[in-house]
């Protein structure tokens, strides 16, 4: 793709997609109606002589928070447990920000519950508030427990704000959030042991019991156990490293009967190797060619030092993956033209997908962007799929200070792609990128059930 001329303003409204049934909404629904009868569980247990009264007010507003943070922090540990049925309804992509949105809520959840809680035991008791909390800490059951298991929550909260993330290797942040089972289970103790919910309500006891077990079992399950018969089955290694560009490295792996992985282009799998510095925590890299039943391949670009040092693995190491996962496949194109739009590690998942529509005989379009010539990684294996007659290729190269513009606005694009509005769209690339591709596929018409997008950050 050229630098286009500056064609004239695009005009046009943003069609929604009708609002229909789906399974991401069916999902929603499901969580939501469980929160509500974790309430609901309350208020038909809670006596009206129980909230009568200023200090009784809080303490029943104090435990509806804990009951609450607790039922989000259950939720959180279902949300990445890796559970297919909700990774095929919803995608891994958009469970994770589910999970770090809530992450938020639980903390502020937790103080309110404290707060409110021990204001109300020492409106009740006539305790100014600080004796109060130094008395329910040290003379009721297990609140020591539930004490160090909340100021847990409230560390791990703080190192996930926006403004400290960038801070923390991905190392780190992974370790600290392990220590979230920790304050699980320090805070289980005090629910069941002084909870107005729980003691003296063995139903109560029970259900809630049944649901720590249950997600327990998910974790274990899906966490754990399956991932270790999966690395026993296949068998995967590093067969070699390629060198794709500056910073840009393709792995490839190989190893036995991976069809019955059942990955298809454009997805993606939780990757560790066992190498120093990359067996404790799992990173997402897309596969960037169609998988065969022996060999897997993924191109990572240079983004920090858990990918910087990929280059450096040997062959023969061994590869732990959990997955695939994702949508951005082949599956979600139903108009028989596509547009593929790719920038950075993201032309990894549009180069496999770009095969893959071609072999079947759709209309493909990809646009490669990128800030100069030598970022085009992958960019001989799409020219000769072009050359074959598989698909159209567009680069588009500069970055947006050298070109003075967004190439990849919605009069550009319009101008490059004059059916845009005719074709599904993959857009996989840097944050940044693809915000400003959907806002101007919007811009064009599209609707945002042929919009599809994919983000790797788990954090």
């Amino acid at each position: 793709m050229t630098r286009p001329g500056r064609p004239g303003p695009i005009t046009g409204r943003r069609r929604l997609a009708p609002l229909r049934w789906s399974p991401q909404l069916a999902v929603r629904l499901v969580l939501t109606a469980w929160g509500v009868a974790v309430v609901a569980l309350w208020w038909f247990d809670t006596a009206a002589t129980g909230v009568h009264g200023a200090g009784l007010v809080l303490t029943a507003a104090g435990r509806v928070c804990g009951l609450l943070a607790t039922y989000l922090v259950l939720l959180e540990l279902l949300l990445m447990a890796r559970i297919p049925v909700l990774e095929r309804a919803v995608g891994l992509d958009r469970l994770a920000a589910w999970h770090r949105g809530l992450g938020t809520n639980v903390v502020l959840l937790l103080v309110v519950h404290v707060l409110l809680t021990v204001w109300g035991y020492g409106l009740t008791d006539h305790h100014q508030p600080l004796s109060e909390l130094y008395t329910v800490i040290m003379t009721y059951p297990d609140m020591w427990k539930a004490t160090v298991g909340t100021l847990l929550f409230v560390a791990i909260g703080a190192v996930s704000a926006r403004a400290a993330r960038p801070h923390l290797s991905y190392e780190v942040w992974y370790a600290l959030h392990l220590t979230v089972y920790l304050a699980v289970f320090l805070v289980y103790f005090h629910q069941t042991s002084t909870g107005g919910e729980f003691a003296g309500h063995p139903v109560n006891r029970l259900l809630w019991t049944a649901m720590y077990v249950a997600v327990a079992v998910c974790l274990v399950v899906w966490r754990l156990i399956l991932p270790v018969v999966a690395v026993a089955g296949h068998r995967m290694a590093v067969e070699r490293v390629v060198e794709e560009g500056p910073g840009v490295v393709s792995v490839w792996i190989r190893g036995r009967d991976l069809h019955r992985l059942n990955a298809r282009p454009g997805q993606f799998l939780l990757w560790r190797f066992a190498a120093r510095g990359h067996l404790l925590s799992a990173h997402p890299y897309s596969l960037s060619a169609p998988p065969s039943p022996h060999r897997l391949r993924i191109t990572v670009k240079d983004a920090g030092d858990h990918s910087r040092a990929l280059a450096g693995l040997r062959p023969g190491t061994p590869v732990l993956a959990e997955g695939p996962f994702g949508h951005f496949t082949a599956g979600r194109a139903r108009c028989g033209k596509s547009l593929l739009i790719g920038g950075g590690s993201g032309i990894g998942p549009v180069r496999a997908l770009a095969e893959e529509l071609a072999t079947r005989g759709d209309d493909v379009v990809v646009v490669h962007r990128a800030s100069q010539a030598g970022d085009l990684a992958l960019g001989r294996e799409l020219e000769v799929l072009a050359e074959t007659g598989g698909l159209t290729l567009h680069r588009v190269v500069g970055s947006r200070h050298e070109l003075g513009y967004d190439p990849l606005e919605a009069r550009f694009l319009d101008a490059a792609v004059p059916d845009v509005a005719e074709r599904d769209v993959f857009v996989c690339g840097p944050v940044g990128m693809m915000r400003t591709v959907v806002r101007g596929l919007r811009t064009l018409g599209l609707p945002d059930d042929r919009i599809h997008t994919e983000e790797f950050a788990l954090r």
